[in-house]
């Protein structure tokens, strides 16, 4: 996919998340909204309902003498002799109970002309039962029409939050999936780019690698070929010993490859031995001396461990060893400075390999141990290698239940750090 189309791709897929999201939150809100209407609306019929309920009691003779402290006594003058307060409480309360509204609620009747309480439990919230929006006029029952019935609800946003909060948590959990989808595809799929620029650069680069020994075979074949070469026995060894080293040198790097493939099927298994890490560092910079003197590289050792002995396997702990010199080689640019030191502890041996090559960035650090990658260069070809030595250096080091860290400035070198235990080696 071209960069340009999957940066569009990307683009128009986050508008329409942001639509959806958008959209819910915009639902969501006109569903509160409509909640809150439909509550407001029930508290108004309840409270009409319960008016209606005490006007039809007091038209009733038989009710209106129940109601009255005396059967004989008829004047109204007192607003208390119209509405009980018992009778208002009980009615208020199977009302707001049919409306499924059965708790957190006050209420009072007070005259507004001078904002004077005259029943109902209005000692917390007195402001806000005068302000409150659920309010109906008395008139029908007592004249002269000044005395309202009030009803206040401190909870009212929590109780219509209750009464929705499963929706909303549900809308929530889908929206949440929604945006984990979307941002799991795109990393997915930015990962599968990654790769797919990894393993190009690896086609690209494992073809030069092999193309260039092929050809120099094919060459010194060639000329093998010739008389002239046949008769001199000293071109003929020349030319011969040119096609061993490149086979050699081929077989290399196919035995490279190969052994990354027998790490991942985890089917490599170490032949456990006495390594002395001081003798194995030795060794392996004497196989880097012709190449070190070709690039005027300078290759020192300072082995400070009281105790160099692990258990572990000899090729691959040498393999691990000359990936890393052969890295700080390549990455050198003038005078090569290259310095192998140890030192120990109670649990193990940390071998340290530092250089004072080109370095590498905070940014790449974290990807350089992964397989196949490489700092990525197109399709430049300055730096020989598969992008695979620094994952095989790793995973044979943890086989070893061992690390490796690294410490690096960009123009100023880079620093490793291999630690190896005593009780080092797993079979699995």
């Amino acid at each position: 996919m071209k960069p340009k189309l999957f940066t569009l791709l990307i683009i128009i897929t986050f508008i329409s998340l942001l639509g959806v999201v958008f959209t819910q939150v915009y639902w969501v809100r006109n569903a509160i909204e409509l909640k809150e209407s439909h509550f407001n609306h029930s508290v108004r019929i309840a409270m009409k309902t319960v008016l209606n309920r005490l006007i039809e009691s007091n038209n009733d003779s038989t009710l209106r003498r129940l109601c009255m402290a005396s059967p004989c006594y008829m004047d109204k003058s007192n607003i208390l002799d119209v509405v009980k307060p018992k009778v208002l409480d009980s009615l208020i309360e199977a009302e707001l109970g049919c409306m499924q509204i059965s708790k957190g609620y006050e209420y009072a009747i007070y005259n507004r002309r001078n904002d004077k309480f005259v029943m109902g439990n209005f000692d917390k919230y007195k402001q806000q039962l005068l302000e409150s929006e659920h309010q109906q006029t008395i008139q029908a029952l007592f004249k002269p029409g000044d005395y309202y019935f009030t009803m206040y609800f401190p909870k009212q946003q929590s109780l219509l939050f209750g009464q929705m909060v499963k929706w909303m948590l549900l809308s929530a959990v889908f929206l949440l999936i929604v945006i984990f989808s979307f941002w799991f595809t795109i990393v997915t799929i930015i990962r599968q780019k990654k790769l797919s620029e990894m393993k190009t650069d690896f086609i690209n680069n494992m073809t030069h690698e092999l193309k260039t020994p092929i050809a120099t075979i094919s060459l010194a074949s060639e000329m093998l070929m010739k008389p002239e070469v046949n008769q001199s026995a000293l071109k003929t060894m020349k030319y011969a010993s040119v096609i061993y080293n490149e086979n050699f040198r081929l077989q290399n790097q196919v035995e490279q490859v190969l052994q990354i493939a027998i790490l991942d099927k985890g089917e490599a298994k170490m032949q456990l031995k006495e390594v002395d890490i001081h003798k194995l560092i030795s060794i392996t910079v004497e196989n880097f001396e012709i190449k070190a003197i070709e690039k005027s590289a300078k290759i020192t050792t300072s082995f400070k461990a009281e105790n160099a002995l692990i258990a572990g396997d000899r090729m691959h702990l040498t393999n691990v060893l000359a990936n890393l010199i052969d890295n700080a080689l390549k990455y050198s640019k003038d005078d090569p400075q290259i310095e192998l030191s140890t030192h120990s502890d109670k649990k193990g041996v940390t071998i340290v390999i530092s250089d004072n090559g080109i370095g590498i960035s905070s940014d790449n650090q974290h990807l350089v141990f992964k397989n196949l990658y490489r700092v990525h260069t197109g399709d430049v070809h300055d730096v020989k290698g598969f992008g695979l030595g620094l994952y095989y250096v790793k995973q044979i080091v943890e086989m070893h239940h061992g690390s490796i860290t690294l410490t690096s400035q960009l123009g100023h070198g880079s620093r490793f750090e291999v630690f190896l235990p005593y009780n080092s080696l797993s079979n699995d």
